[in-house]
């Protein structure tokens, strides 16, 4: 199964399923003899880990890390970064009544057609537990980028038909961790909330949006053509469970102005009047805060009656067993932070190595 690692200069190979002994991974590019905050990751884990609140999935994970190799006590030694995570909650049973057949619009159907065979518990390799492996290796670049002077506001914007009135705000994380859906809009989050509490006691799910500002990205990160720095972000990006949509800047809506209305004109001092363009220009950082919104289906697995097929493409009944989310949006705001962070070290890196 190929797929598992993702970047260049800095790159993160993943491992585990969500109902095995545990989850993990491997980092290998991070420079040697930088001190890290452990507790630091920890705390980023927390952010996305089940059960932190009575909106998401009640399934009890410490998701405590356990540091294997690259570390001399809390530095880097410039070799590969192994680690664990445990699990230690699982409930295979939950998820005995899908051996023969699909749940709709999840992978169980595409795994099998794929590979000849899958694991029905949890969704394997296809389930969102391994996320826990990208927010910690997001966490150890967030690390170097803050000292490189780079600040991240990352937040929901929309659950479901709600939204927030304030486009690309930059609001720090005090502000956004005021509430459990992680909206920095008080009045709006309460609405969030209420929404996502009536919609899990009718057994359904909600999609959303989450909003990423990134400040003080110098100029010149990333490259043209095929590695320009919206198309590697938007591939770490969509690799995310649930995604649908990533738009940069003005995105979509960006298609309904005039040239004269999305253009983004220069100040003497090379900074932009509007910042349309999302921070990136022709691939490459402009200096101009990097704004994008990534977009989450809702939740494929409701808690009430489904149509589908089983092996045989005989129609069945399917209803959801166990512990699952009504909304991940809110969970999601770390695992976006860290798929962003880490691929913008690796620009970094990339950058240095070549104007050394």
């Amino acid at each position: 199964m190929a797929g598992s690692t993702i970047g260049k200069n800095l790159k993160l190979t993943s491992f585990g399923e969500s109902h095995g002994p545990a989850i993990g991974g491997v980092i290998d590019g991070l420079p040697a003899n930088f001190t890290l905050d452990l507790e630091y990751v920890q705390r980023q884990l927390d952010k996305r880990k089940p059960g932190q609140s009575h909106l998401t999935t009640q399934r009890k994970e410490s998701d405590t890390v356990e540091w294997l190799s690259g570390l001399k006590e809390n530095v880097t030694t410039g070799a590969p970064i192994a680690f664990l995570i445990r699990n230690e909650n699982a409930k295979s049973k939950d998820y005995q009544h899908l051996e023969q057949a699909f749940r709709p619009s999840h992978a169980d159907f595409t795994y099998e057609k794929k590979y000849g065979l899958r694991i029905e518990a949890g969704g394997g390799r296809s389930s969102a537990r391994e996320t826990a492996v990208r927010v910690v290796a997001g966490a150890l670049a967030m690390q170097f980028l803050e000292k490189l002077g780079l600040r991240f506001s990352t937040y929901v914007n929309q659950v479901g038909s709600v939204r927030m009135t304030k486009d690309y705000g930059f609001y720090a994380s005090e502000e956004i961790e005021k509430t459990p859906v992680r909206c920095p809009e008080l009045i709006i989050a309460e609405e969030m909330m209420r929404l996502i509490e009536t919609t899990k006691k009718n057994g359904n799910t909600l999609g959303g949006i989450v909003t990423c500002v990134i400040e003080n990205v110098p100029v010149g990160w990333g490259e043209p053509v095929f590695d320009r720095l919206n198309a590697r972000l938007g591939q770490a990006l969509f690799s995310i469970n649930a995604v649908k949509g990533v738009e940069f800047g003005s995105g979509f809506e960006g298609a309904t102005k005039y040239g004269t209305e999305q253009n983004d004109i220069f100040n003497s001092d090379f900074t932009t009047q509007t910042n349309n363009s999302g921070g990136i220009q022709g691939g490459i950082s402009n200096g101009m805060p990097i704004t994008f919104r990534v977009a989450f289906k809702p939740v494929a697995t409701l808690m009430q009656p489904q149509i589908s097929v089983n092996k045989n493409g005989e129609i069945v009944e399917l209803e959801g067993k166990g512990r699952h989310d009504a909304c991940v949006v809110p969970r999601a705001v770390p695992i976006v932070e860290a798929m962003a962070a880490f691929i913008l070290l690796d620009a970094y890196l990339e950058n240095k190595c070549v104007h050394l």
